[in-house]
């Protein structure tokens, strides 16, 4: 990580600024998973956007914080808050089916599963804070708004559970079985068998969850 911040994070401003930024967090995101963090410099993020390192610095403050912003960014955009949204009204197995797709498919995507090896490949070299990152920006948050919904559907009488966190990441577990795996090693040839396993495992994933905690 480069050890020189020139200039002290900003927040941006005017529209021109947005779109620096926004040049900025689609070079880092390319960069990030060709060349993994340790091998992405600041300069080459510059380039790769089209701008100079100095606006890099003055958007982002330094590396760490930019992939950070490049993970939140891309979680927030593809898995938004409201995705989680509870409505009692509604039937509970629609509102986990919704999340159960809308994770199965983020999770087993193409590029998700090269940020994960570009991360590996960093935790290998002895940088496990960049997997931390990850892990805060993405899988700490979807246990948390997991969290929050189960516990409503649990004070609404939906649901029965005593271990509300277990049973959130039971439920992140279940509906994606062994897929990213299998995409990470490789073992994906058939596109669109591939494609729809995502969906048959996440329904199987949700009916699952639902024998073990819908009252009845």
């Amino acid at each position: 990580m480069s050890s020189a911040s020139p200039v002290k994070c900003q927040g941006p401003g005017r529209p021109k600024d947005m779109e620096k930024r926004a040049a900025i967090l689609e070079a880092a995101k390319a960069l990030f998973v060709r060349n993994a963090f340790a091998g992405t410099s600041m300069d080459a993020v510059a380039s790769e956007a089209g701008v100079s390192k100095l606006t890099v610095y003055s958007h982002f403050g330094d590396k760490d914080n930019l992939f950070r912003e490049v993970i939140r960014a891309r979680v927030q955009d593809l898995i938004p808050d409201n995705i989680y949204d509870f409505d009692p009204s509604t039937d509970i197995g629609q509102t986990l089916l919704r999340i159960a797709l809308t994770h199965a498919r983020l999770d087993c995507d193409r590029e998700t599963v090269g940020t994960f090896r570009a991360i590996l490949s960093d935790c290998r070299q002895g940088n496990p804070r960049y997997g931390r990152l990850l892990w805060e920006e993405g899988p700490m948050r979807t246990h948390r708004l997991m969290e929050r919904l189960l516990q409503r559907a649990v004070d609404a009488g939906l649901l029965c559970i005593e271990d509300i966190p277990r049973a959130a990441v039971q439920f992140l577990s279940l509906i994606k079985g062994d897929l990213v795996l299998r995409r990470m090693f490789g073992c994906d040839d058939c596109q669109q068998a591939y494609a729809e396993e995502i969906e048959a495992t996440a329904r199987a994933g949700v009916s699952t969850f639902l024998r073990a905690y819908q009252q009845h």
